[in-house]
């Protein structure tokens, strides 16, 4: 396991953060990114913290997936959990207008189903606030595990 770093190039955050974007950018400006992180998400303005959020895959997709977010929700493809995870994924787009992003570690989907299925009852602040602290704990986690 790796200490969180003093400083990271825009590529790294990058690939952290699943591509890069105005978070990413910024970030990369700062010592102790990824401590920082919270802090500067919450200063973005909307747009730039939905374009955070966004360039995150969808939950269960099988195609686009990094080879980092692929092993992170694992291969249990159960079909009707697949097909579920789908449905609600684009219902929560909707409710919200952003991706859902949830720090999967390692969970099977089933269980991530019925986080997805918690968070539909938020409201979009809370939502928006919950969202960008699980992009952190992803981008920490990924760090850590190196």
């Amino acid at each position: 396991m790796r200490e969180l770093p003093r400083q990271l190039s825009v590529e790294e955050l990058a690939e952290l953060f699943e591509g890069r974007t105005r978070l990413v950018e910024l970030l990369a400006e700062r010592e102790h990114p990824l401590e920082a992180a919270p802090e500067v998400a919450a200063g973005l303005s909307e747009a730039e913290q939905l374009e955070a959020l966004d360039a995150h895959p969808a939950i269960g997709a099988g195609a686009g997936l990094s080879e980092q977010s692929a092993a992170e929700q694992g291969s249990d493809a159960d079909p009707v959990i697949l097909t579920e995870l789908a449905y609600l994924n684009q219902v929560y787009e909707e409710k919200f207008g952003f991706r859902f992003v949830v720090f999967v570690d390692r969970r099977p989907k089933a269980e991530i189903l019925e986080v997805l299925r918690e968070r539909l009852e938020r409201t979009p602040d809370e939502e928006l606030d919950v969202a960008l602290k699980e992009l952190v704990a992803i981008a920490r986690d990924r760090w850590i595990r190196g």
